[in-house]
């Protein structure tokens, strides 16, 4: 059943969550979860409980990879670039959008424009729930890690910098 009352692009990832067979529910929030600090605030959780989506674009081939990473841990780029055999850079605003759907700051771990390369931060594996972004700066919604890694189709990896 779609809920009138979110925005359009909440509801394409409400979608991609029934074609998931995922029971979530979206949930916005009155404040801005475009940080993972802002969604945790918001939600009441801690914010390695927040899975953020970024978006990378390969240096050689311009294709984007996405990796879904604990809201406290910082990518490692190289460590990243090793696990999809090239170079990543940081994806400008124009590049995330076209490749995804979404703005930075809503884009969701699913229900993209395209298929993407996807790594999922192994850190996320130890909470019951996570929260990751709905489409909008204040749409999120829970789930199981194992689940959504699962339906992003993303490899489980480290992909932290090391302390």
């Amino acid at each position: 059943m779609m809920d009138p009352r979110l925005a359009p692009s909440a509801l394409r990832v409400r979608q991609a969550l029934e074609r998931a067979a995922m029971a979530v529910h979206i949930v916005e929030l009155p404040q801005s979860a475009r940080t993972a600090a802002q969604a945790a605030a918001g939600l009441g959780c801690e914010v390695a409980q927040i899975a953020k989506s970024l978006v990378f674009r390969g240096t050689a081939s311009g294709r984007a990879v996405l990796v879904i990473a604990s809201g406290t841990n910082r990518v490692d780029e190289p460590l990243v670039a090793s696990h999809v055999g090239e170079a990543i850079g940081k994806a400008d605003a124009a590049f995330v959008r076209a490749a995804t759907g979404y703005a930075i700051g809503g884009v969701p771990p699913l229900g993209h424009a395209q298929p993407i390369e996807t790594l999922f931060d192994e850190d996320l594996l130890q909470y019951e729930t996570v929260w990751a972004a709905a489409g909008t700066p204040h749409a999120v919604f829970p789930a199981s890690p194992a689940q959504l890694a699962r339906a992003t189709g993303g490899r489980v990896l480290r992909v932290k910098v090391s302390p």
